[in-house]
């Protein structure tokens, strides 16, 4: 039987991503982790998407670790597995070559926090709520959300997220620059299609080598830096420039 707990379809230029046990508000189990690294596999192999959207179905973007499931037993083994499976998302989705846009609908909590902040983007309806409740349940962050979030909100707000569990709203998300953009819930898909339909109407390797020098800069030194951006304008002169011709003609200036 075909894994449906995360479906992925090519709208235009765009893939999109959807988690999709909307009764168990999306939350994190073995099906869904083994769909989505099959549906970020999928997107990342699909030529006709130039950008990517992760979104939820339902009510919520996704709640975090399923606990009805936790709650009826693990071993130590599937726990090692689900860990494991995690950070590989996270992996993949940092490698995955396009730009992704998180659409959040909802509840982002826990690891559902995690998937969003993986993304390079993240549009917010009005009605999402944001959280890092692992504390509060006798867990931790896994899935390199403590740095993540630190470069996000910086070192004192991470802290406060991450040892209080408390939840904030879409507004405060954005106040401290967790998300990019707050929209109506009944224009999210609508704002996050525009978003990537836009980044897809660029130079296809530019926006790729950008993605990937923001995010190996983070860690880099500033010469270290300076050497990648050198060498991802080389890289894009010796890839010619029909790009460039094709703009210009667009906007009437050959």
């Amino acid at each position: 039987m075909e894994n449906e707990a995360v479906l992925y379809h090519c709208r235009e230029n765009v893939g999109i991503i959807t988690l999709n046990r909307p009764h168990r508000l999306n939350a994190i189990n073995f099906d869904l982790l083994k769909g989505f690294m099959e549906q970020l596999d999928r997107a990342k192999k699909d030529t006709a998407a130039r950008a990517v959207i992760l979104t939820g179905a339902g009510t919520a973007f996704c709640a975090g670790e399923d606990l009805k499931e936790t709650a009826a037993g693990k071993s130590f083994a599937q726990w090692v597995d689900e860990a494991e499976r995690l950070q590989e998302l996270q992996r993949m989705t940092m490698k995955l070559g396009k730009p992704i846009i998180a659409a959040v609908p909802g509840y982002a909590l826990g690891g559902g926090s995690e998937f969003a902040m993986g993304c390079d983007i993240r549009i917010a309806s009005e009605t999402a709520v944001f959280g890092f409740p692992e504390t509060t349940v006798g867990m931790t962050v896994t899935n390199a959300g403590t740095k993540i979030l630190t470069h996000l909100v910086g070192l004192g707000k991470a802290k406060e997220l991450i040892l209080t569990g408390d939840f904030i709203d879409a507004q405060e998300a954005l106040k401290i620059g967790l998300v990019n953009k707050v929209v109506a819930l009944e224009n999210l898909m609508d704002e996050s299609m525009m978003m990537a339909q836009k980044i897809a109407s660029r130079s296809p390797l530019a926006v790729s080598l950008s993605r990937t020098a923001i995010d190996q800069g983070m860690e880099a030194s500033f010469d270290q830096i300076l050497e990648l951006e050198k060498n991802h304008l080389l890289i894009c002169a010796q890839n010619g420039t029909e790009f460039v011709e094709k703009r210009l003609k667009e906007m009437g200036k050959k």
